[in-house]
């Protein structure tokens, strides 16, 4: 059933709207979990570092479908608002081949650039073939993967969340069960990982390419196009705020294993491995939200509804509240049990990596309010300010952090820089929301809700 975004969301229908795409991120993520935990337990701490320790650069290779995916949404979501479905449709076709030849070139760039990376981030000679073949593989699927992240938002923006879900998981459980077969009955390592993840993203980026080309009973559909350099442009302005975050949080993953690498040598790099997997997984819960909240906000901001804009942000923040305190909760009590799936068989490097994550846990609080200020702005179009936004937070504030705090506290430091970055992150989102509220029509409602 195709979801019309002119209808009032409560609660449960905005929590039905948004929970597809909740869990849509939350496949996206599990691709490189389910790669690093067979790989990890099937070929040994030396692979599932090398593992880690490459798939940032990929990560920042992959984020143009940040871009395209949330600029282009935002765009189309308001010009549909607008009553314009015809150029609605146009600008669609022309995001998606752009998004699709973007990725070809990248791929390119880093299937040359792989192995030079990977001693430039400090591999030891035992390491950086691994990380060079790992990522060589991925590189296959490359433009596909970023036509994944389009489309995630934009069946959301086509009223079709539940589609979007679909094809997410066929991915995944792709990926996983490659992933048993090739690394755990086949002993391929991050060979078999690699393969099993290529396969997945060319069906996650692949599936809906078929679905929108053909007539179909969304609200967009793929056809023919022009280049217009001005929408194209404008979309990848507003989406930069996203292709930031994730560049951003890529070299900061890099900063930390370079950090690591020196202070505490290869566990430190698995440890913080494993901590991101699962800061990945609790990332995916506000960035599904965000993304499955944003098109409707952008659909009432086109349709100057300014009342159920208020509903919407008021909403959001609540939830962005409870989950960070959930999150927080959980990391307190099963950081044992979550280092224990990954590195049972070392005890001691058990005990390192539960310790890490406790304290990196304080993170958890706060990160949803930042991530929903950029995607917020984002939505109204505003690129600028959400782009500032995720800048500081993502590579000024953590940066700063990484640096300083392992100068007074050690490694204890380096598990801490996230939550101090987190903290002058949400003084910044809340100004910012504070400062333009008169602008937008939401700050004085607001101020009462609070």
């Amino acid at each position: 059933m195709t979801v019309s975004m002119e209808q009032h969301f409560d609660w449960g229908s905005l929590l039905r709207f948004t929970f597809p795409s909740i869990l849509m991120v939350i496949f996206t993520s599990l691709y490189g979990i389910v790669d690093g935990l067979f790989v990890s337990n099937f070929a040994g701490k030396t692979a599932f570092a090398a593992v880690n320790l490459i798939m940032p650069p990929i990560i920042i290779l992959s984020t143009a479908g940040y871009m395209f995916g949330t600029g282009g949404s935002a765009l189309v979501a308001k010009t549909r608002g607008e009553g314009d479905d015809a150029r609605a449709n146009r600008y669609f076709s022309l995001v998606v081949y752009a998004g699709f030849v973007a990725g070809l070139v990248f791929a390119a760039m880093g299937a040359l650039l792989m192995e030079p990376i990977a001693y430039a981030l400090g591999a030891s000679p035992e390491m950086a073939p691994i990380c060079a073949l790992y990522g060589r593989l991925i590189m296959l699927s490359l433009p596909f993967y970023i036509l994944q992240y389009i489309f995630q938002s934009f069946f959301i923006t086509a009223g079709k969340p539940k589609m979007g879900l679909a094809v997410i998981l066929i991915a995944g459980i792709t990926n996983m069960v490659l992933d048993a077969v090739l690394v755990g009955l086949l002993n391929m390592g991050v060979v078999g990982a690699a393969l099993a993840t290529v396969t997945s993203e060319v069906l996650g980026g692949g599936l809906p390419l078929i679905y929108f080309f053909r007539k179909n009973q969304s609200f967009l559909r793929l056809g023919r196009t022009r280049f217009e350099p001005r929408p194209l442009g404008k979309m990848c302005v507003n989406g930069m705020s996203e292709m930031m975050t994730g560049i951003a949080m890529s070299v900061v993953s890099m900063l930390y294993n370079f950090q690591l690498m020196a202070m505490a040598g290869e566990d430190g790099v698995a440890v913080y491995g494993i901590i991101m997997y699962v800061t990945m997984v609790f990332a995916a819960i506000f960035m599904g939200y965000d993304m499955g909240c944003a098109p409707l906000m952008s659909f009432q901001y086109g349709a100057k509804n300014r009342r159920e804009m208020r509903s919407l942000l008021r909403k959001s923040l609540v939830f962005t509240a409870v989950c960070g305190v959930a999150m927080f909760a959980l990391g307190q009590l099963f950081a044992g049990a979550i280092a224990g799936i990954f590195v049972s068989y070392d005890a001691e490097l058990r005990s390192f990596a539960e310790h890490g994550f406790k304290l990196y846990a304080l993170a958890y609080l706060l990160m949803g309010f930042s991530m929903y200020g950029s995607s917020f702005f984002t939505a109204l179009n505003n690129g600028v300010v959400s782009a500032i936004i995720s800048f500081l937070r993502t590579l000024v504030f953590e940066v700063a952090s990484v640096l300083l705090l392992p100068l007074v506290l050690g490694v204890n430091g380096v598990w801490l820089s996230a939550g101090v970055a987190e903290v002058a992150a949400l003084i910044i989102t809340v100004t910012f929301m504070w400062l333009l509220g008169p602008h937008y029509g939401y700050r004085d409602r607001l101020r009462k809700a609070t």
